[in-house]
């Protein structure tokens, strides 16, 4: 008789603890997005869904879209989340702090380099970047695979590190494309 009142009484307390375990790992370790919009392609695809593990760069602040502690800063290649303008954004990191920017002007074609990466930029872009020297400390620049279709650092301006809450894990597919690139 008192086995199957220990049954009941536990019954509820491990359901309690599963949600609260699955609830922490939602919000401080991995969660799942769908992509809209074409500005990662090919890497992802629009409505494709991709897991985003936000304990690589640090603990996320569960009540704001950024990091309350950071141990790691994200790497030149790195697909990572953030929030901008209410939206969580998927692009590239392009250039990480202190990487040397300099700039291309053919007089019709404007470009960016920043490491290995020449990313191509249109005249208000160009006008707007051209007297930035490097990445500032404390900032990424995020640009989105598909340079034509996105609208990314080179429109709004670097990405604080602290507000890059996760690193995106992309399609498995996918991860053949973006190392390519």
């Amino acid at each position: 008789m008192s086995s199957k009142k220990n049954e009941k009484i536990n019954l509820p307390l491990c359901a309690t603890i599963g949600v609260f375990l699955a609830l922490a790992v939602k919000i401080f370790i991995v969660d799942f997005y769908r992509v809209k919009g074409f500005s990662m392609e090919p890497a992802i695809k629009d409505g494709q869904s991709v897991a985003a593990l936000k304990i690589s760069y640090g603990l996320q602040n569960p009540f704001r879209p950024e990091l309350l502690f950071c141990w790691k800063e994200p790497k030149a290649g790195d697909a990572i989340l953030y929030m901008y303008q209410n939206y969580w954004v998927v692009k590239r990191c392009a250039a990480v702090p202190g990487t040397e920017l300099s700039f291309e002007d053919d007089g019709q074609k404007h470009f960016l380099l920043a490491g290995a990466e020449r990313i191509p930029l249109t005249s208000i872009q160009f006008h707007k970047l051209r007297t930035t020297k490097a990445v500032p400390k404390g900032y990424v620049l995020a640009i989105g695979d598909n340079y034509e279709l996105s609208h990314d650092s080179r429109d709004y301006g670097f990405v604080p590190v602290k507000n890059v809450t996760a690193r995106v894990i992309l399609p498995f597919a996918s991860a053949a494309i973006a190392k390519t690139r």
